[in-house]
């Protein structure tokens, strides 16, 4: 996963004390809702629709108008249908897990990825270790901290820029 959303979670997620064990015994669940602009009941009336112009398809091809083909798959498995059953032999009970699975889709966070591939990290330079007035150290004269050697992180949207340009500017000053 990856893109603005999973960046910033991540960062909450780090500062869970026992992450890694979280982690290790699948504690830790994202859920997304794939159809957010359609409640449950528009979007059974939206697949009751559907279903009704493909009645002799099978289940693993009624999909295709609703939701993009790289997840079909998964929202079947999570449906737990049979992707080879008949839209036609899709029951009532059927529909209410198609509806769960796309409502709540489902995937289970099991690590985080290595450093190598790391797009935001956390850590640095305490925050009580620096006068927030100058940037410059507490512990060492004439030597000042800027941007993301600070241990602060921020939302994505310019949030960090943000950080490290006044953060930057009051050190610049400062000297």
């Amino acid at each position: 996963m990856s893109g603005p959303t999973i960046l910033s979670g991540s960062a909450h997620l780090l500062r869970v004390s026992n992450i890694e064990e979280e982690l290790k015994n699948k504690n830790i669940k994202l859920k997304i809702d794939l159809k957010p602009a359609l409640d449950e009941k528009k979007l059974n009336a939206r697949i009751i629709r559907e279903f009704n112009k493909i009645t002799n398809k099978q289940f693993k091809n009624s999909l295709k108008k609703l939701l993009p083909q790289k997840i079909i798959p998964a929202i079947i498995n999570q449906s737990g249908i049979s992707p080879e059953k008949q839209v036609n032999e899709i029951t009532k009970e059927d529909r209410k897990k198609i509806i769960n699975a796309i409502k709540q889709f489902t995937i289970t966070i099991s690590k985080f990825r290595d450093i190598e591939e790391a797009i935001i990290t956390s850590g640095g330079i305490d925050t009580k270790e620096i006068n927030p007035k100058t940037m410059e150290s507490k512990k060492v004269k004439g030597l000042y901290f800027a941007g993301e050697v600070i241990d602060v992180d921020a939302y994505t949207g310019g949030f960090n820029l943000q950080i490290a340009y006044s953060t930057g500017v009051t050190a610049g000053k400062s000297c």
